[in-house]
């Protein structure tokens, strides 16, 4: 009879029996001792409402029932979903909500509280969209726990200067703090991703990091910065869409709103702090 290797030994039963979807870019979390740091960092007490994201076969989720007041967990895959309902039937504390967390109102589906915590370990496919909506219904997730590829929280955490910083990263410092925990062996998950996950706590912000007067007109100019990266910022503003140059033109033109707004025209948008692009918004009022 074959020993059971020391992998085999710190995986979950439940998961090593349940065919992962490529369709939904499906990497179970299986590592006992990763699932242990999670739930440390998240640190769940029984006065207070959970969501899970993505709760696959219940590995994060058996440990969040026990110690979570309630415990809403939101699962795409109709596969699982019986699997989930039918291991915790027995919890009067635990919620299964069928459907895709991209277009879940969570600020809905927690009431009667209005405030919750997430937890998540995010398929690589979806992470960047799915983090842009979390970060949309913050005035009801206090924190976040999330399981996302390194190279995306590289992305996210760069700060103005790097090659790595884009929109999402100036949206993240503008709305949130950002923690990276603790890097994630692919050697944890089944199937084997080909790249290495790091978890991160990001806490909401009471209200934006900078002062201004219109928040959607700043995310047009960011947005309208980043489209072309190689761009200087100029040359970047002189081609976004009609909506914003409109805007610019009533200002005198992109050159004077940068100039307005103390940024040198030649700059491209990763050296842009988020005081300066708080700054060309204020230019355009």
């Amino acid at each position: 009879m074959k020993r059971p290797t020391k992998q085999s030994q710190s995986r979950l039963p439940s998961e090593l029996h349940h065919r992962p979807s490529k369709r939904f870019g499906q990497n179970f979390l299986t590592d006992k001792r990763v699932i242990a740091r999670i739930i440390n960092h998240l640190d769940p007490s029984e006065n207070e409402t959970i969501i899970e994201i993505g709760p696959g076969t219940g590995a994060l989720t058996g440990e969040l029932v026990n110690r979570a007041g309630r415990l809403i967990v939101v699962e795409f895959d109709r596969k699982l979903a019986p699997l989930l309902r039918d291991r915790f039937a027995t919890r009067e504390n635990f919620e299964l909500m069928e459907g895709d967390a991209l277009i879940t109102d969570f600020c809905s589906v927690i009431q009667p509280a209005s405030q919750a915590r997430l937890v998540a370990n995010l398929p690589y496919n979806i992470s960047t969209a799915m983090l842009r909506k979390l970060i949309a219904q913050r005035a009801c997730l206090s924190e976040m726990v999330l399981m996302l590829q390194k190279e995306v929280v590289e992305r996210i955490s760069a700060p103005a200067g790097s090659s790595e910083r884009g929109y999402l990263s100036v949206l993240v410092e503008a709305y949130c703090e950002l923690e990276k925990l603790f890097d994630v062996n692919p050697a944890s998950f089944r199937p084997t991703p080909k790249v290495w996950s790091t978890v991160i706590r990001v806490t909401s912000r009471p209200k934006i990091a900078v002062a201004l007067r219109n928040e959607e007109l700043l995310w047009a100019v960011v947005s309208a910065g980043f489209a072309q990266r190689r761009k200087t910022i100029l040359n970047n503003l002189r081609s976004a869409p009609e909506a914003l140059q409109e805007v610019l033109k009533h200002n005198g033109g992109a050159s004077i709103v940068l100039c307005r707004a103390g940024v040198d025209l030649q700059r491209r948008a990763e050296t842009i702090l988020l005081t300066e692009w708080a700054a060309i918004a204020e230019a355009l009022e």
